[in-house]
């Protein structure tokens, strides 16, 4: 088993910095912000718009084209449109399943937040809280839409698989990212008691997420879980026979390296992807078919700037006037990432780049030199991702 895709990322669950517009008129640094600082008919035109025009038939017809057979889509737990103010989007769900299908994609269900906060980051939906696993009423709802995923598309010919939760912070990683620094938190009152969240927590909640999965995903259909961060601790985790198709999810990005100390160098970098990325995978590879399902090109080397992990303008980090390599310079480091990466993915089960389009206007506004690696499309347009058809 091979998976090449990409994710849709920013198409049902918003993050601000992939596209700053769609929060203009707010203080609102999330999901879960926005509805509450806009008028309710503001809100639903916008968000209605949004997912209307972001992704469309179209894109999936792109995307086969690049030789790629799969697509990530993040879903947040409202989807079914049962949690006020939100708007659900299941809908939209129904659409790319028959897109997906007609231009023979698969598609990889992500259910990417939790109520409460299962990481405490902008993409988990609410920032600097992380409360959902201490809420056993919202595990339970999270298990419960799980099901409801199960259900409606389990029998499908594009269903690949359902990721139960996606970046759930273990505690290692919360106290290493520092995230309420990194994302404050809007109400205090909210986010006290905030915290990682535990081994034991979501050795269990990933056991009872199989369960409820299989009572209507079919055996050859596959059950997502991410390492929290911690590729190597799932080594005893789910190996009896009954677990069937589980693969292991994790999520590598060269920023996250530098903030490790890696040499902001394609040296630096080739090295960090053989040591950090091509390793582990390989090594976990025995006990689950690994994904990347998170990745990309982007550096603090491209962007002329230590950008300490991956902070943007939107974070009060200025960014450098001009670029600082040539387009020539440039395609020659990305080239070169691109190659080591997808070397170390393919001795894993394959990937998911993030992400496949980003609606930020990197040439003119300031501060983002460098931002555009994100974006899957411009990849491939300027010939930084190789194409492997």
């Amino acid at each position: 088993m091979k998976v090449k895709g990409v994710n849709l990322g920013n198409w049902l669950v918003l993050e601000k910095w992939m596209h700053p517009a769609l929060f203009e008129g707010t203080t609102a640094e999330d999901e879960y912000w926005l509805p509450r600082q806009l008028d309710r008919k503001v809100y639903e035109a916008r968000i209605k718009l949004h997912r209307s025009e972001y992704i469309t038939e179209r894109d999936f017809l792109t995307i086969r084209s690049w030789g790629l057979d799969s697509v990530r889509i993040p879903v947040p737990y409202f989807i079914f449109g049962d949690r006020e103010p939100f708007i659900g989007c299941i809908e939209e769900l129904d659409k790319a399943f028959g897109w997906a299908e007609t231009y023979g994609l698969t598609i990889l269900i992500d259910l990417h937040t939790a109520p409460g906060g299962q990481n405490g980051s902008d993409n988990g939906g609410i920032c600097g809280v992380c409360k959902w696993a201490s809420q056993p009423e919202e595990v339970e709802f999270v298990l419960s839409v799980l099901e409801r995923l199960a259900r409606r598309y389990g029998n499908r010919k594009g269903m690949w698989g359902i990721e139960v939760i996606n970046e759930p912070m273990l505690e290692k990683m919360w106290n290493k990212m520092e995230i309420q620094k990194r994302y404050p938190p809007v109400d205090l009152k909210m986010a006290e008691g905030s915290r990682g969240i535990s081994r034991e927590f979501l050795r269990d909640f990933y056991l009872k997420a199989y369960d409820r999965l299989r009572k209507y995903l079919p055996k050859e259909k596959y059950v997502v879980i991410h390492d929290g961060f911690e590729i190597d601790i799932w080594k005893d985790f789910m190996q009896e026979e009954r677990y069937e198709n589980v693969v292991l999810d994790t999520h590598q990005y060269l920023m996250m390296g530098e903030m490790e100390g890696c040499e902001q160098t394609i040296d630096g970098y080739l090295s960090y992807i053989k040591e950090k990325f091509e390793k582990p995978v390989e090594e976990m590879q025995q006990y689950f078919p690994v994904i990347c399902g998170e990745w990309c090109l982007f550096n603090s080397l491209v962007c002329g700037h230590d950008t300490q992990g991956g902070k943007s303008v939107l974070n009060g980090v200025e960014g450098v006037k001009q670029e600082v390599f040539s387009p020539e310079q440039k395609r020659e480091i990305y080239q070169a990432v691109a190659k080591a990466q997808l070397s170390a993915w393919n001795k894993g089960a394959g990937y998911y780049y993030w992400s496949y389009k980003l609606l930020v206007d990197t040439v003119n506004s300031k501060g983002w030199i460098g931002w555009d690696s994100w974006d899957l499309g411009r990849c491939v347009a300027f010939d930084w991702f190789p194409l492997e058809k």
